[in-house]
């Protein structure tokens, strides 16, 4: 850990550490989710779906890689307990159930939207207070914003296959 590194930092570096582990759990859980959707998801354009969630899947396990650099860099230990993530998370976890593409993709964005929330207020709370941290949340927030927009135009597309059939 850098001394430097972490006295640049203008908030309360083990409350930051907390929060960020908070992320931490939540990109594991998201993680999850989407790889397991991904072997279980039934029904049309299954494997548009497949792909999709596959792509997301990597890019949570990546912000979970980038925020347990973070907190180790604050002096922090990123959370070693995979049962500690569902007390800590922000966003939850939905298991998929019900493996129908319409479910799966419900469950998805319902997560992604949550994350765009939690990530927009820890970009407010680092703004001016953190620059290496609010750098970190700024990219990850791009990606989850792009995860809503890919999952709500796989959405349009099965309603718009669904009408064609006179299915729901």
């Amino acid at each position: 850990m850098g001394t430097k590194g972490i006295a640049i930092v203008d908030m309360d570096v083990g409350k930051l550490i907390g929060i960020l582990n908070k992320a931490f759990s939540d990109e594991w859980l998201a993680y999850y989710q989407y790889w397991i959707g991904a072997k279980v998801v039934k029904g049309p354009m299954k494997e548009a779906v497949i792909a999709e969630l596959i792509q997301h899947a990597t890019d949570e396990l990546r912000h979970a890689d980038m925020l347990a650099n973070r907190i180790i860099q604050l002096g922090g230990t990123p959370v070693t307990e995979p049962k500690e993530w569902y007390k800590l998370t922000n966003c939850g976890y939905d298991a998929p159930n019900d493996p129908y593409v319409k479910a799966v993709l419900k469950q998805n964005i319902k997560g992604e939207q949550c994350a765009i929330m939690t990530y927009k207020k820890l970009l407010k709370l680092t703004e001016g207070k953190d620059p290496v941290t609010y750098n970190i949340v700024l990219q990850i927030l791009q990606d989850e914003v792009e995860h809503e927009e890919d999952l709500q135009a796989e959405m349009e597309d099965l309603e718009d296959l669904l009408k064609v059939h006179g299915r729901k």
